[in-house]
């Protein structure tokens, strides 16, 4: 899985707390053109608070696509207006995804503990 950066400090119930409040966790496309070759790529993982921009969190993404990413013919621009699109939507939102890989990490610690182990970690 991808780095999740905003959740530092943050515990699990933290974190539940802010998606109850509308937070989410959020990618964003970015494309890269050298001559005839376009390279099509997805950020870190972004956990974005209920108060904060989705938009504004993804203007970097948004900005190299629009210099770095036209250039390649024919699939640069198509990358980049799909980066375009995606960024300015406010990212990929992967919340759904992100919870299920919390729970079953949190049901593999159980079962391990339940396994007689004695140690959550």
């Amino acid at each position: 899985m991808a780095k999740i950066k905003g959740i530092e400090g943050m515990s699990l119930s933290d974190i539940n707390d802010e998606i109850q409040r509308g937070a989410k966790f959020v990618s964003y496309s970015y494309c890269i053109s050298i001559l005839i070759m376009t390279f099509k790529r997805g950020s870190d993982i972004y956990f974005i608070p209920s108060n904060g921009s989705a938009v504004s969190k993804g203007l970097p993404y948004t900005f190299l696509s629009l210099i770095m990413g036209w250039w390649g013919i024919p699939w640069g621009p198509i990358y980049t207006i799909g980066a375009l699109f995606t960024n300015l939507g406010g990212g990929k939102d992967l919340t759904e995804e992100i919870l299920q890989h919390f729970m079953n990490s949190v049901q593999q610690e159980v079962a391990i503990d339940l396994n007689g182990d004695g140690n959550l970690d």
